[in-house]
């Protein structure tokens, strides 16, 4: 049978390597193999929630070997580090224990394919800054956010025993970058800040006593997106009580402290690097795949590489032309439309037949700002324009867009009894996770 590999499970590879088994793997006209280091999968854009203990990993995440069983495809766990396209091979790197003591548990590996689909998403770019790799914290993985959970929680429990002791300080938290995740994560660091209090996990206290300050390079948030959200956005920060700096790029970052280029000094107990992203390294160096300055593989509007055309290249880690010399940007809907597209693409590739070039539609962004708010614009031929919304509406539409990924790759039902279940679990345990 014709073999289709997919490297990389999240969003745009989970959903297309699902959308193949159930049609082409249940009928036995492809072998479909997802590849991932990681065993299972979580929808990158909670990550924040994660974070901030406002979302339990546990009831959210996605088993790839369940996954698989359940819509016809091999998974595979392994990282790439290599590839022949001659010999149509992978090399898969060994995987070894996880609790770190050494031990081998699966050996390197070779995979063979016919058809290749690299989806492996994005990493944190730093820019070359010194200090910023060293001394921030990331949110690329599951384990960075757990990771990032784990520290706001300690320092609050330090933090809270100080002030009992009657040294009254204040704890700094640095976010770099004002993007969607700086925006987001800012924003439900108070969210967190509240549950933390009513468990008496922090200081209690008419104000707040966690100073967060959001650092963006450019002269606004949100640089993607329209100016008027980034206006509505920075206004709403201001009412949460967030220090929004902009147009001071950060020069360096200490272990409690960051620098930026007009010489500001910022405490930062916790400093927290959201400020740009670029494809992983390994793109780089596969077997003379065309890639840009931040890795991302150079394909056509079908998606196949510039290089190879049995190998295509979907989400974060593709360079897509759009229109107008624009590129595609690296959001999770265009990584939905790719895969939607794709699907469809290599079952007529299977059967030999031609098919047309992907087409991305923009329908807006939404970004979160809290529990109870969001802020965003919708665009696009079902309502002849672009509109700008907030408030309860933006947020129930945000919560809707995780809800239509967890339908694509889970089935409309399961969506449904997954959002009865997580309603009710969220009416017995804490607003946030306390340990």
């Amino acid at each position: 049978m014709h073999r289709i590999v997919i490297v990389g499970g999240g969003a745009g590879g989970l959903e297309l390597a699902t959308r193949l088994g159930d049609k082409l793997g249940k009928s036995q006209r492809a072998n479909i193999t997802l590849i991932d280091r990681c065993p299972t999968h979580v929808w990158k854009p909670l990550l924040h929630e994660v974070a901030t203990g406002s979302l339990d990993t546990h009831a959210h995440q996605i088993e790839y070997a369940a996954q698989a069983h359940w819509h016809h495809f091999e998974f595979v766990r392994g990282e790439l580090i290599g590839l022949d396209r001659e010999a149509k091979l992978l090399r898969l790197e060994a995987v070894f224990d996880a609790e770190g003591n050494g031990e081998e548990i699966l050996p390197a590996r070779n995979i063979t394919y016919d058809t290749l689909v690299l989806a492996l998403g994005s990493r944190t770019h730093f820019f070359g800054v010194p200090g910023a790799q060293a001394n921030a914290i990331t949110l690329d993985t599951l384990e960075q956010a757990e990771l990032l959970r784990r520290r706001l929680l300690q320092t609050c429990m330090k933090h809270r025993a100080r002030n009992t002791a009657g040294k009254q300080d204040t704890l700094h938290i640095a976010i770099i970058g004002g993007g969607a995740t700086g925006v987001e994560l800012s924003a439900e660091l108070r969210r967190m800040e509240k549950g933390f209090r009513q468990f008496g996990l922090h200081p209690s206290g008419h104000e707040s006593d966690i100073n967060v300050t959001l650092v963006e390079a450019g002269p606004r948030v949100l640089p993607a997106l329209p100016a008027r959200i980034a206006s509505t956005t920075t206004e709403l920060l201001g009412k949460l009580g967030i220090d929004v700096s902009l147009g001071d790029p950060v020069i360096e970052v200490e272990r409690h402290q960051i620098t930026t280029k007009g010489g500001r000094d910022i405490p930062a107990d916790i400093t927290i690097w959201a400020a740009g992203i670029k494809a992983p390294d390994v793109l780089a160096s596969l077997d003379g795949l065309s890639v840009n300055r931040i890795n991302q593989v150079m394909v056509s509007r079908s998606l196949q590489s510039e290089t190879d055309p049995n190998v295509f290249a979907i989400g974060d880690c593709a360079s897509c032309s759009w229109t107008g010399g624009r590129m595609v940007p690296p959001r999770a809907q265009a990584a939905h439309q790719q895969a939607t597209y794709l699907a469809n693409a290599l079952r007529a590739r299977v059967k030999g037949r031609s098919f047309g070039e992907f087409r991305y539609m923009d329908h807006g962004s939404l970004v979160s700002l809290g529990s109870l708010s969001a802020v965003g614009n919708l665009m696009g031929g079902v309502i002849g324009g672009n509109i700008l919304i907030e408030g309860l509406v933006a947020k129930f539409m945000y919560a809707a867009l995780y809800r239509k990924h967890l339908a694509a790759v889970c089935g409309r039902r399961r969506m449904v009894v997954d959002l009865v279940v997580h309603g009710l679990r969220r009416v017995a345990m804490p607003s946030v996770k306390l340990h």
